[in-house]
């Protein structure tokens, strides 16, 4: 129940209505039965600098941030993590005595999956709760990572496809695992060029980074240890579509990780064949359970949540399940 104590969390965007944020962020809410509540607030553009001094007024304690206002926060902030800059964009708001902090979760959210597939865990099951996994502090790098379990991935290839936003968290997590090389493939040159740059200049710099075309695709599967879809090729209503065709997916490693970050339909046709090809792999939902749950814990100020419950209210959401 909503009352006159009951503290605001949100999302803001443009357009808002299809996000899955509330149904996620109020289960686990209602499940820790704290006196909060998750809304979606509508943003244009043009109105974001009124809405953000609008949230302090009332006394918002955090939101999320997603398309189109990921980049254009940052000045409104009176802090921003190195990570969230080394992206070049921000995912989650907090309040503090300074105002406004910015970090991005989408690297945690990426990393966990990640880290129980390349272990060897099982699958998660319905009722598991967090992953015990290294968490990023809101305005530093990583916390409690010598104690975290890992797979060794100092002589492993990683292999991204696509090189927009999502590409950033991806590269970034990449080079929190320490991997041996990190080969972004995209369409246009100037691009690419411009995106290996940004991460040799940016706060947390990536100096083994390297930039494709597509037509050296069929060769970089074949070194892929993970192999990573940024691209929205495949996403709901377009599921019979790979952003990898038959005669290059058939090149990528038994055991190689096969990772997109879509997560409508479940699997998709990457993924698919991937398996198909003794590929292990995961899919984009884990990965928006656990950068929402980061988002969380940082705006409880809690160590852990009930990330079971959340990934149940996304796949209820979704029909998956």
């Amino acid at each position: 129940m909503i009352k006159g104590t009951t503290k605001i969390l949100g999302v803001i965007g443009h357009p808002i209505a299809h996000s899955l944020s509330p149904a996620m962020h109020n289960a686990a809410i209602s499940h820790l039965g704290v006196d909060f509540v998750y809304l979606a607030f509508p943003v244009k553009p043009e109105d974001l600098e009124v809405a953000i001094s609008g949230f302090g007024a009332i006394g918002i304690r955090g939101f999320s941030i997603t398309i189109p206002h990921k980049q254009a926060i940052l000045p409104l902030l009176s802090e921003v993590s190195p990570i969230a800059r080394s992206i070049g964009a921000v995912n989650t708001v907090y309040l503090t005595d300074k105002g406004w902090c910015g970090t991005n979760t989408d690297v945690e959210g990426f990393l966990a999956p990640l880290r129980r597939v390349s272990t060897g865990a099982p699958p998660l099951q319905s009722g598991e709760n967090s992953l015990k996994v290294p968490l990023l502090s809101p305005l530093g790098g990583v916390r409690d990572l010598g104690g975290s379990p890992g797979a060794d991935w100092s002589q492993k290839v990683a292999v991204i496809l696509g090189n927009g936003g999502a590409a950033r968290a991806v590269v970034a997590g990449c080079a929190q695992l320490g991997c041996a090389q990190i080969h972004v493939i995209g369409r246009n040159e100037q691009n690419l060029a411009e995106f290996q740059q940004s991460w040799l200049n940016s706060a947390m710099p990536v100096k083994n980074l390297q930039v494709h075309t597509w037509d050296n695709l069929s060769s970089l599967i074949s070194q892929a240890d993970l192999l990573v879809n940024t691209t929205p090729v495949g996403m709901y209503p377009h599921g019979e579509k790979s952003p990898v065709d038959a005669a290059a997916i058939d090149r990528i490693s038994p055991g190689a990780i096969a990772y997109d970050l879509i997560y409508n339909p479940s699997p998709t046709q990457f993924l698919t064949d991937a398996q198909r090809m003794g590929a292990r792999t995961i899919d984009g939902l884990e990965m928006l359970v656990q950068q929402g749950a980061a988002a969380l814990k940082i705006w409880l100020d809690r160590e852990s949540v009930p990330v079971d419950v959340m990934r149940t209210a996304l796949q209820k959401n979704l029909g998956l399940k």
